[in-house]
């Protein structure tokens, strides 16, 4: 039975390397800015420590600590604003594995989970687009991707934590087992209890979440953590649910001359989907993912020769692309998918997922704008993911060009929220409005099946900066307005605006009841200072 009273124990050692202690090094070269390229990041040294005594050790030795994985955070969370930098990528072994939970040290990439994973025929569904990103990491920011739509998000599939809190003594927590009573929860700890205060604010009634603490009437423990962006403590050991591997999969990418016609037919995929998987149908059509291009971010992909390198035909008049994931029943095969294509449009064939899909495809005109790659096309499905992966990866070329070439504090300006799916098509309307007004170029892509878009401005200027961060305030405050998030799977970190859009959020009582989470568990506000919250005055937790 839950309790909201948790005991701490003291850290422990794993067998150490004779070679002697970990390693600690004043060269961050390497570690002073994560995939934002967050400015001004510089730090002391960098440690690596092997196991949670060494970890405990730093942590209760150094004045300011800063957690980081893969540094692929897109917030400035993984910047070193003057922090001990404590990189978690010696802790990288995968530990228990039973049949439906794996335990993993934080430093352990998602390619590496994958790879585990498939040779024991088994499947961690949610994982986010980057692969290179750590356990750790994807933990730190509730982390989503595509899948969520049938998935959820990194929270739904945490079972279990181990932490190391500010004070150097470890907690070990399994879902359901403590959860907060009378608004709190009470760690108990050598040198006396930690009462740390629930949230209380309401978060939006959407599956993202990444806008700082958790909250929720009866919180479980577990959940306080997840998503906490190493602010609360360091996490050294998840435990994960995982499944049998999945069914078989396909790749489907649809050009489209209309955006309306994509937030349309995204609609009624979601909708059958919806409906076999409440019927658990095995013949129906289970859509898993829904990922959107619009037309800039096509162009800016072919411009890069994204088309030509995945063997991706796009149109002139191309306004939009979608990219689906389907799964399938067990053993489907690439002939037997390809076989229902060739029949899905004559009379009496025998019901199929990929029959079902044909004939909407055909319902909207769009049967010979599809491309489709089967099961076990690994190499088709690459190119598709691959040219989806172009379009960031040319937009952050975009803003690194403009940066060497116009004006160095020109920064990348984007945004990730989310809004309840009927509110899509005004979240679109929304974004254009708020760009065009300002004369901004920018694109916009993201997970369509959720409602989960990025726009990102194309910048010319600081100009362009300044009216993009602009921008997206305004268009932060119409998303909540509209029961949405508008922070939804990348966390705050330290971006300003991020910031700014949570206190938006959350109000300023909401704030004050996240920093006294933060002030009972980090009074010294040691751990990642700066991020979620602005830098506090004298090294404080933020008051």
């Amino acid at each position: 039975m839950a309790t909201n009273r948790i005991r701490t124990r003291p850290p422990r050692a794993a067998g150490r390397d004779p070679a002697g202690p970990f390693l600690i090094t004043d060269d961050a070269s390497g570690f002073l800015d994560d995939a934002a390229h967050y400015p001004g990041g510089h730090a002391p040294a960098v440690a690596f420590p092997r196991d949670e005594a060494e970890v405990a050790e730093l942590v209760r030795g150094t004045h300011r600590v800063l957690p980081v994985g893969a540094q692929s955070s897109l917030t400035g969370g993984a910047t070193p604003m003057g922090d001990l930098v404590l990189s978690l990528s010696k802790m990288n072994a995968v530990g228990e594995f039973a049949d439906d939970r794996v335990t993993l040290q934080p430093g352990v990439t998602l390619t590496t989970l994958r790879e585990v994973l498939d040779a024991a025929g088994k499947a961690y569904p949610p994982v986010p687009t980057f692969e290179g990103a750590t356990v750790g990491g994807v933990v730190s920011t509730n982390a989503a991707g595509a899948a969520t739509f049938k998935y959820g998000t990194t929270r739904d599939w945490v079972r279990g934590l181990t932490v190391v809190l500010a004070c150097g003594e470890v907690l070990d927590v399994e879902r359901e087992q403590a959860r907060a009573t009378d608004g709190r929860f009470v760690i108990e700890t050598p040198r006396g209890e930690i009462v740390v205060p629930v949230p209380t604010y309401r978060l939006p009634r959407v599956p993202k979440h990444s806008a700082g603490y958790h909250a929720a009437r009866d919180l479980d423990l577990v959940d306080l953590f997840v998503g906490s962006e190493g602010t609360l403590g360091v996490v050294t050991s998840v435990t994960l649910d995982i499944l049998p591997r999945r069914a078989a999969v396909c790749f489907v990418l649809i050009v489209l001359d209309d955006e309306g016609q994509a937030t349309r037919f995204a609609a009624r995929l979601r909708r059958v989907s919806l409906d076999a998987r409440r019927r658990a149908d095995p013949a129906g059509l289970d859509v898993i993912a829904i990922e959107f291009l619009d037309r800039r971010s096509l162009e800016l992909a072919c411009a890069a020769g994204a088309d030509r390198r995945n063997n991706v035909s796009i149109p002139l008049t191309a306004h939009a692309v979608l990219l689906l994931q389907i799964e399938l029943p067990p053993g489907t095969s690439a002939g037997r998918v390809y076989e229902q294509i060739g029949h899905a449009v004559l009379p009496d064939v025998p019901r199929g997922p990929i029959v079902h899909l044909c004939r909407l495809l055909e319902s909207e005109g769009l049967l010979d704008r599809a491309v489709i790659a089967a099961p076990g096309d690994t190499a088709r499905a690459a190119e598709m993911l691959a040219f989806r992966e172009a379009v960031p990866e040319a937009v952050n070329r975009q803003v690194a060009v403009a940066r060497r070439t116009v004006d160095g504090t020109i920064e990348k300006t984007a945004a990730d929220m989310i809004v309840p799916f009927p509110k899509l098509p005004d979240c679109l309307r929304l974004f254009r409005a708020a760009f065009e007004s300002r004369g901004l170029d920018h694109a916009v892509w993201g997970h369509l099946s959720d409602a989960n878009l990025h726009p990102n401005v194309i910048p010319r200027s600081a100009e362009d900066v300044r009216a993009g961060k602009e921008a997206i305030l305004a268009c932060g405050r119409e998303v909540i307005r509209l029961g949405g998030c508008p922070l939804a799977e990348h966390g705050v970190g330290r971006n300003p605006v991020k910031q700014a859009l949570l206190r938006l959020l959350h109000g300023d009582a909401g704030i004050d009841r996240m920093q006294a989470v933060k002030r009972a568990l980090d009074p010294e506000n040691k751990l990642a200072p700066g991020v979620i919250f602005p830098p506090a005055a004298g090294g404080k937790a933020p008051a």
